[in-house]
């Protein structure tokens, strides 16, 4: 985008100027740009205010993605006949067994970071200003300050999430040194009072000027967050805030920060049209040719089978696709299932086989398809071919893990080993959770990517219900959702003869509606399930200090007010 490079170029020049020990302070510059001459148009205010989205998008996909699902019980990354062996990294996720200089480790840290120094950077610029000489309102400006407040509050409850003990920053310009370490209760304060104090200046749904306003904070968008926060506060603060989690989404529900609804077809949300949805709460805006980075290989593209994308998709313009990201299996090599509770992702779909998004993914031609899964056979061109893997066996895709190359469906393999080593193209069932539709269509990569959803909203408060003892109210806020998943009246839905809600299958559908969507990891936290339980290919940590990632030795040997997280 241009403002990115209009801004990288800024920040390049003040290093130069900085590091530049004989250049006259005082002389005009003409040839680059500088903090007394960047902002000097309305524009010039908007790309300054536009440059930590920009980044934020960028931190969706990649490290912090696979540090939130890699490291839980649905989604994995074996060695593919040494394909994504990758050093190991990818077991040391699934195992739990980390070190603190893993660079997706160190990644995530820099990549939220500097989300927030971006953020704050242009919270300052801002504020500093005058807006009437930019052709401003006041009341325009406190909303962009709002804004990069919810912005950077965001990115401070990942950082809180994940690391536990992290830095506040409020302040990055003319600042020699990083702030202090800070407790997870004074980070916790801190995220609550800047959403609270940045509502009252944000926009609602409806309001003017909203009918457009894709990728921006709403008074909705930073009360769910306020949701997520007071939703895991026993994790991150050892206090309950169930009740003011229910509080704030039942106000969303309501109605109070503008029209939501719940759509009436399951992939509406991920659809090319999402922007239009009555669910998108935020979305960070995507199309092709532009910002699509769920798309690309950090995410939803390398969780693809190669040949894939060209061959069954009809999809030329990124190449082959790969398989990085795939389901854990439920099914040992000889098709028994595991006996373990947690993990066994696809089995938890078939538990209710009425489920629409069992069938097998098809683009059905005018933007549309049906389906969320790749498996079995995947036949294209009418029929007449195969999907192949690249090292020539055709694929019969399995929810299962193990070396079955040319072995045929039903039978059993010679090596009956499973594990994060011993896996091939065959193994594992494919999510396709965002539409690839042809080439040829005119709504290829077109849906934006939905960060916050109405569906989130009510899981919240169906949990918040069901822990203050009414499970029956937590099960019709969760079929509200759940019924664009099955046919009317079906015995799938929670009640009056059908499903019967358990704290267990709260935690299984959180799995289902939310799979492959960057949480799974803190969902098994929050019911006590991460450290302490069994899935494919992992035993019970030894102890609780990986609920919480270390702080990359990096991060330690830069700033020496950081202290080591406990247990690394």
């Amino acid at each position: 985008m241009n403002y990115f490079k209009t801004y990288a170029g800024f920040s390049l020049a003040l290093v130069a100027a900085g590091l530049s020990g004989c250049t006259d302070l005082d002389e005009t510059l003409y040839d680059r740009i500088t903090p007394a001459n960047f902002l000097q148009t309305k524009n010039d205010v908007y790309r300054d205010f536009l440059r930590t989205f920009e980044h934020g998008y960028n931190t969706i996909q990649g490290s912090p993605f696979q540090l939130q699902e890699l490291s839980a019980d649905q989604l994995m990354t074996p060695n593919r006949e040494g394909d994504w062996f990758d050093g190991g990294q990818y077991a040391r996720a699934h195992y739990h067994t980390w070190t603190i200089q893993e660079g997706y480790i160190n990644d995530t840290w820099n990549l939220l970071n500097q989300g927030v120094v971006l953020g704050t950077n242009s919270l300052e610029d801002i504020q500093a200003l005058d807006p009437s000489r930019f052709n401003m309102t006041e009341a325009e400006q406190k909303q962009l300050i709002a804004e990069l407040r919810v912005m950077r509050a965001w990115y401070n409850i990942r950082l809180l999430d994940l690391f536990r003990n992290v830095q506040i920053t409020t302040k990055v310009q003319g600042e020699l040194a990083s702030p202090p370490q800070s407790t997870p209760q004074e980070t916790f304060t801190f995220i609550e009072t800047e959403l609270k104090e940045a509502m009252p200046a944000l926009l609602a749904k409806g309001d003017p000027g909203t009918a457009q306003f894709q990728g921006r904070w709403t008074k909705a968008a930073a009360a769910a967050l306020l949701g997520r926060l007071y939703l895991n506060a026993n994790v991150y603060i050892g206090q309950d805030r169930y009740a003011d989690c229910a509080t704030v989404c039942q106000d969303i529900i309501s109605g109070k920060y503008g029209p939501y609804a719940i759509e009436s077809r399951w992939d509406a949300p991920f659809d090319w049209n999402n922007d239009q949805s009555s669910g998108t709460i935020f979305a960070f805006p995507g199309s092709f040719g532009r910002s699509h980075w769920q798309y690309e290989g950090g995410m939803y593209f390398w969780g693809l089978p190669y040949n894939v994308p060209i061959n069954y998709f009809k999809f030329t313009d990124f190449g082959g696709g790969n398989p990085r990201y795939a389901l854990q299996p439920g099914h040992d090599v000889e098709n028994k299932e595991y006996p373990f509770v947690q993990g066994k992702p696809f089995v938890k779909f078939q538990k209710y086989a009425d489920d629409v998004r069992l069938k097998n993914y098809q683009n059905l031609g005018n933007s549309t398809r049906e389906g969320m899964f790749l498996k079995g056979y995947l036949i294209y061109n009418d029929g007449k071919d195969t999907i192949k893997s690249t090292r020539g066996y055709t694929l019969y895709l399995r929810d299962q893990v193990g070396l079955f190359k040319y072995t045929k469906p039903g039978q059993v393999p010679a090596d009956k080993t499973s594990n994060m080593n011993n896996a091939d193209q065959n193994s594992g069932i494919f999510m396709v959770k965002y539409p690839f539709y042809p080439s040829t269509d005119p709504n290829k990569i077109e849906a934006d990517y939905a960060e916050i959803r109405l569906a989130e909203i009510y899981y919240m408060l169906a949990e918040c219900k069901f822990r203050a003892g009414d499970p029956l109210a937590a099960a019709e806020l969760l079929n509200t959702v759940r019924r664009r998943n099955y046919p009317a009246g079906s015995a799938s839905l929670y009640g009056a003869g059908g499903a019967v809600l358990t704290e267990q299958e709260l935690l299984d559908e959180w799995g289902r509606e939310f799979i492959g969507e960057g949480r799974r990891r803190i969902d098994l936290i929050r019911f006590g399930k991460f450290n302490n339980s069994t899935w494919w290919d992992k035993s019970p940590d030894g102890d609780d200090h990986t609920k919480i990632y270390p702080i990359p030795l990096n991060a330690l040997n830069v700033s020496a007010q950081l202290k080591q997280n406990p247990g690394y």
